[in-house]
């Protein structure tokens, strides 16, 4: 039975990354055994098959650049997602724009809005912008200084 849940746990991180976190959930709910399942994870942590702050990472770049998210967005999944918050906060870290050249929160936002074609002509358009920008994880401060300059590039 050992072995079967270990085979098991391999092939469901060959399919989808998962935290450690994840993983004892997903180990639970098919009723794997307590021992069993700390057992099962120290293999898989120990043959980096989960590493969590890889995840942190992974996850972290690929909502900045592929979908547009702020720090409080990606901040909020990680936390559900059972990431320590020092991980998160070193994973939000490696893409900091001061040290790596990477764009800024701001310029993130306003290439969101040029993507999104917002209309920031009338205060319902830039009402509507500041409402995507908060969807997606932005402080007020960044979408209004985001908005300030997608309206006046427009």
């Amino acid at each position: 039975m050992a072995d079967e849940n270990l085979a098991k746990a391999l092939a469901a991180v060959s399919r989808k990354d998962r935290t450690e976190s994840e993983m004892r959930g997903w180990l639970a709910d098919r009723e794997v055994e307590p021992e069993e399942i700390d057992r099962v994870l120290d293999y898989l942590i120990e043959n980096l098959a989960i590493d969590d702050r890889r995840y942190a990472i992974a996850f972290t770049t690929d909502k900045r650049d592929l979908a547009g998210w702020g720090r409080d967005r990606i901040r909020a999944n990680l936390l559900k997602r059972g990431i320590s918050p020092d991980l998160i906060d070193e994973a939000l870290t490696q893409g900091d724009p001061e040290r790596s050249g990477a764009e800024t929160e701001v310029e993130r936002a306003v290439r969101v809005l040029n993507e999104r074609g917002a209309d920031l002509s009338d205060d319902r358009g830039r009402q509507r912008a500041l409402g995507l920008l908060a969807r997606r994880g932005y402080e007020a401060e960044e979408a209004y200084a985001a908005i300030r300059i997608a309206g006046r590039a427009a």
